[in-house]
């Protein structure tokens, strides 16, 4: 499990995966999200717009974050 430290309360979840290195763009993100590819927490999650947290959970492709 990889941990992402973020500086701010929240971070989007599109804007997260581009933080993260998983999209190199917002577009990529947006398709990953309402594909049903991503899950936070265990599950499947569809809006781009969805606030994470810290100690938020973000799986994608077989690799797994975590928000410090």
């Amino acid at each position: 499990m990889e941990e992402i430290k973020i500086t701010t309360e929240f971070i989007k979840l599109d804007s997260f995966l581009k933080f993260a290195g998983v999209a190199s763009l917002g577009t990529e993100a947006k398709f990953y999200i309402q594909e049903g590819q991503v899950y936070v927490n265990g599950e499947v999650e569809t809006r781009r717009g969805k606030k994470l947290y810290k100690d938020d959970v973000v799986e994608f492709n077989g690799e797994t974050f975590k928000i410090v």
